[in-house]
């Protein structure tokens, strides 16, 4: 089969169109005939060799798939040859097939077209897990969202909208990125070049904080995260691009009743992300289908374009998520 394939570890110029086996799904698995998947932060992390494929699991890059189910594993019944579906996946998205849990599809709606499924497992579920089942995020109360404009941002916004629409939701972005998330519904949306958004938020806020804070940056931001965080706050780290290692003000932490959690999708076992997708497909598959919740894409690339797709990537000047198609 045809699949992106890496020589060694680097910039997006390891990475090439070749043939590689075609998998085959196991006890409980389904084959899945890709029509698209996405790029996702892990994938450049785990091109650099920072973030290697885990035991078992497919080294080709990719951790989200859209498409058509091929063939089925032993013991798989809720799934039959010919369903459309969307899966998570612990690699192996860049690929003509790829393997899934069956517990790890959920059917695509009639409504959603396979590039917009495509950007449904990894983003979506990532902002559920941690905002609503670990982040605990209830209506009225107030949500600050880092990375406005990225795709497991965008997906935030849209799931508080839909699920907490009382909440206030605060939003940092870039100056090339505001407009853009004002135009999603955003109202509080903080430029975080002009200074600590610290203040933005307890302005916003009449100096309470916010209760829930999702963050994919990590050291650089923790002392204005606590700061900004309200009395019995939840900050939900998912992501440390500025930096793994930061001093921590205990005293205040405990005195403030304030959470400090760390969390990641794909490290969790097979029956972990099957109970966390059975509660997403619960709570948002409707919203999907009805359209109230529409992903939001940036760019549509060939599969042969991956290097491109990943510039693009880097580069950090997408809005939404960035796909890709290998529908002929």
């Amino acid at each position: 089969m045809k699949a992106v394939l890496t020589n060694g570890v680097g910039g997006p110029d390891v990475l090439h169109i070749g043939e590689t086996e075609k998998p085959w799904p196991g006890e409980g698995q389904v084959l899945i005939r890709v029509m698209a998947t996405s790029v996702n932060r892990p994938d450049i992390v785990q091109r650099e060799g920072h973030y290697p494929a885990l035991e078992g699991e497919s080294e080709i890059l990719g951790l989200e798939v859209a498409g058509v189910v091929d063939a089925v594993g032993p013991n798989v019944s809720q799934w039959q040859t010919g369903d459309r579906v969307m899966a998570l996946v612990g690699g192996g998205g860049y690929a003509e097939f790829a393997v899934a849990y069956a517990e790890h599809a959920m059917p695509i709606p009639h409504a959603m077209n396979f590039n917009e499924a495509a950007c449904v497992c990894e983003a979506y579920i990532t902002a559920y897990l941690n905002l609503f089942m670990i982040g605990n995020l209830q209506d009225g109360e107030t949500v600050l969202l880092h990375g406005g404009g990225g795709g497991v941002n965008t997906a935030a916004i849209q799931l508080c909208q839909a699920l907490t629409p009382k909440a206030l939701v605060m939003v940092t972005a870039s100056p090339r990125k505001i407009e853009g998330v004002r135009e999603l519904g955003v109202d509080r949306v903080i430029d975080y070049t002009q200074g600590d958004f610290t203040d933005k938020v307890r302005e916003f806020t009449d100096n309470k904080g916010a209760r829930v804070i999702l963050d994919h940056i990590g050291a650089a931001y923790l002392t204005s995260n606590m700061k900004a965080l309200a009395v019995g706050g939840k900050l939900v780290i998912i992501g440390v691009t500025g930096g793994a290692k930061a001093e921590l003000n205990l005293a205040v932490m405990m005195v403030k009743r304030q959470q400090v959690i760390g969390s990641v999708l794909r490290a969790r076992s097979v029956e972990e992300k099957a109970y966390i997708i059975d509660e997403f497909s619960n709570t948002v598959l409707s919203r999907l289908a009805d359209r109230t919740i529409t992903p939001l894409i940036h760019t549509v690339f060939a599969l042969e374009e991956v290097k491109q797709a990943h510039r693009v990537m880097e580069a950090g000047s997408h809005f939404g998520k960035i796909v890709l198609s290998l529908a002929t």
